[in-house]
């Protein structure tokens, strides 16, 4: 088996995007004898299964407050918060695809692994979970792309616990969605289940214990690795930038869905109902009774394709004259409601 890492010129690169387009480049485009392994470790990330309404599953405040990075992979299964406390072990398998679907055979190697490493309390759980005495230390994901098997999964070693808890809970109230949605679970963290003596490594070392293990070698300069050139460097980037770190791939990708908000504002009540499709305003209905004198459809048909971000929603309502249509209202204080 193949070791392929994100390192570049001798620097490790911890953009998650970045991550996920050079496993989707390699899968693409480079084809060896065996199989390929990509462990990684990364920047604070929210990963959105591709099936997934990102609106429903993030919440988006806390995201841009922490700069936190949102990235919709290729795989299905449900969100997940990701830092420099987890591992991810990710891999091409085109040897076997029998294991495609097969989560206990593809977690076994990892399973080994971490019983070696002193976490013997570590089971498969559910269809592709690893939990620790009941809580979730592992999800993975795996699809079938160019006839060969790309997976991977998550291995939290100790992530930053409060970020992970306020960045899946979403923001948003009553939203009738048809994406499927995240099974919260208790999720716990693998260090203190580890041997003492390896209680107190890096998620440097963590990683390279898992790599040598599954690749059943003694240090992690025995690996064999497969070196990416400066072309396949500046591919990838390309595809990180056009795909990865794309609005419309991350955000506008997310199903059909419609909400409604209901606020007294300083000029009266303000009720909203709102319709978005690809994560931008479809449609939207405004009631209320406040003393506004223009016509409130103006301002439906302004939101219209309006991207659902605070930044497009501020820009496309300073266009208008807010107080003529709302009376003592503010841009801010419809854009909050908008997004509460």
């Amino acid at each position: 088996m193949y070791l392929i890492e994100p390192i570049r010129n001798g620097e490790y690169i911890t953009d998650g995007a970045i991550a996920l387009a050079m496993q989707v480049y390699v899968n693409q485009n480079i084809f060896l004898d065996e199989d390929i392994l990509f462990p990684y470790y990364c920047d604070p990330k929210v990963e959105i299964g591709r099936f997934q309404n990102t609106a429903i599953e993030v919440n988006q405040d806390y995201i841009d407050k922490h700069s936190i990075q949102v990235v919709r992979r290729d795989t299905g299964g449900g969100a997940v918060y990701v830092d420099k406390g987890a591992v991810n072990m990710c891999c091409i398998l085109e040897q076997d695809t029998s294991i495609y679907g097969d989560f206990q055979r593809f977690y076994q190697p990892a399973i080994k692994a971490l019983h070696t490493l002193g976490a013997t309390d570590v089971i498969q759980s559910g269809r592709n979970d690893l939990t620790l005495n009941g809580k979730k230390v592992s999800g993975a994901a795996m699809t079938l792309m160019n006839n060969r098997i790309y997976g991977g999964y998550s291995l939290l070693l100790d992530v930053n616990y409060e970020a992970m808890d306020k960045v899946l809970k979403p923001n948003r109230k009553k939203i009738a969605s048809k994406g499927i949605k995240s099974v919260r679970a208790r999720v716990g963290h693998l260090r203190e289940a580890l041997d003492e003596k390896y209680r107190d490594i890096t998620i440097e070392e963590f990683k390279n214990l898992m790599v040598t293990q599954i690749l059943g070698i003694d240090d992690i300069k025995e690996a064999k690795r497969y070196e990416l050139s400066d072309a396949d460097w500046e591919s990838i980037e390309e595809l990180a930038s056009k795909k990865y770190k794309n609005w419309d791939w991350n955000y506008g990708k997310s199903p059909k869905y419609e909400y409604n908000r209901s606020e007294r504002l300083s000029s009266g009540t303000v009720d909203i109902t709102i319709s978005v499709e690809q994560n931008r305003i479809a449609d939207c209905r405004i009631f209320g009774d406040f003393f506004g004198q223009g016509d409130i459809k103006d301002v439906e048909q302004a939101l219209q394709g309006t991207k659902m971000t605070r930044e497009d929603l501020t820009h496309q309502l300073k266009q208008l004259d807010i107080v003529y249509y709302f009376g003592n209202v503010t841009v801010e204080s419809l854009v909050e409601m908008v997004l509460s």
